[in-house]
């Protein structure tokens, strides 16, 4: 009973988070929304007794959305809010509408079909990090190494670049940057 009253919380709340990303005109209100969506969202993992999912659900997504909040203070006027022009609302309803079937289709589905099986059954002696390490290292293996490496080469660039554009300012003498001055 406990976990169908958290359940149905937890629903509320990241319903409630997530449309407050999506209908706030404050760009910092959305992501402080986004972040708290996040957090409740990694309150289900609990509820299924998946801590170490809702632990890496915490720490994962919600210090991405800290760092894209960081990049929001930084990059935009706070000051201002957002305001957009719909130029045809008839699209908007219509997609609306659409998306919103479709939601519901999906999930509907899982009750229509009777023949749903996991994939790998649970196993009693056997956590959930140790099935997690075992689908990772076994069916996922080749796309896990695929996905370090596309990062350690995406790591490598981004250092590349920040060293080229370091020794470029670096490289500009003081009567430069007073020339530089002077033409604005």
């Amino acid at each position: 009973m406990f976990e169908i009253i958290a359940f149905y919380i937890f629903a509320a709340l990241t319903i409630g988070m997530f449309a407050i990303v999506v209908m706030s005109r404050n760009a910092l209100y959305s992501m402080s929304a986004l972040a708290g969506g996040m957090i409740f969202i990694s309150g289900f993992f609990f509820i299924l007794d998946a801590e170490f999912l809702g632990v890496v659900q915490v720490v994962v997504y919600s210090g991405a959305i800290m760092a894209l909040y960081a990049f929001g203070m930084m990059f935009f006027d706070t000051t201002r809010d957002v305001s957009e022009k719909m130029r045809s609302k008839k699209i908007a309803y219509t997609l609306s509408v659409i998306s919103a079937i479709l939601v519901v289709a999906i999930l509907c589905a899982p009750l229509v079909s009777e023949n749903i099986q996991a994939s790998y059954p649970s196993m009693d002696n056997v956590g959930n990090v140790q099935m997690i390490g075992i689908v990772l290292f076994t069916k996922y293996l080749v796309p896990f190494e695929l996905a370090a490496i596309m990062l350690l080469v995406a790591m490598i660039a981004g250092i590349v670049l920040a060293s080229k554009k370091m020794d470029e300012y670096l490289a500009i003498e003081d009567d430069e940057v007073e020339e530089a001055k002077e033409v604005k």
